[in-house]
């Protein structure tokens, strides 16, 4: 409940000019209900960031006050606003992936889809398994015949005993 109020808060009644392109992640809350980090995720360069997270606790107690409206609880939580470095660092990842992962699909080995088999809808795993449903499928035919030839021999023995 608290991070709905303190994101709606942000994005319908703060009008500080400091305050944009901010998320809130998540909320932790102490045991007592006494603190509380709102962890946020702010786009935009360092500077920005923390013009912004300036901004946030300056309308801290405008929080409270909305938070303490919206619950019904002996202690409103003291809000403390935390930068959530989770965002940056995925991008930061994806970059470092890019960098690390081939680039030439040549270099990619064979068992392994490449990005454009994916786009043209290419599925290896289908043709994989086509491959060895009429793998099984051929192995059945040959096993069907060598008991279709054993029956007839053992017709044509039986006959043969019989006369």
């Amino acid at each position: 409940a608290i991070r709905e109020v303190v994101a709606w808060s942000i994005i319908r009644d703060i009008q500080d000019p400091r305050v944009s392109g901010v998320t809130v992640t998540h909320v932790e809350v102490a045991g007592d209900m006494q603190h509380a980090k709102v962890h946020v995720s702010i786009m935009g360069s360092e500077a920005k960031q923390k013009l912004c997270l300036k901004g946030l606790q300056n309308a801290a107690g405008f929080f409270q006050r909305k938070i303490g409206d919206r619950i019904q609880t002996r202690y409103t939580p003291r809000l403390q606003f935390v930068l959530d470095k989770g965002v940056k660092k995925s991008i930061e990842m994806a970059r470092l992936l890019r960098e690390v992962l081939p680039k030439d699909e040549s270099e990619i080995p064979d068992d392994v889809e490449t990005e454009a088999e994916v786009e043209n809808g290419v599925d290896v795993e289908a043709e994989v398994t086509a491959e060895a449903e009429a793998a099984v499928e051929n192995e059945t035919e040959a096993q069907d015949e060598t008991v279709a030839e054993n029956a007839e021999n053992e017709d044509g023995s039986e006959s043969a005993t019989a006369e």
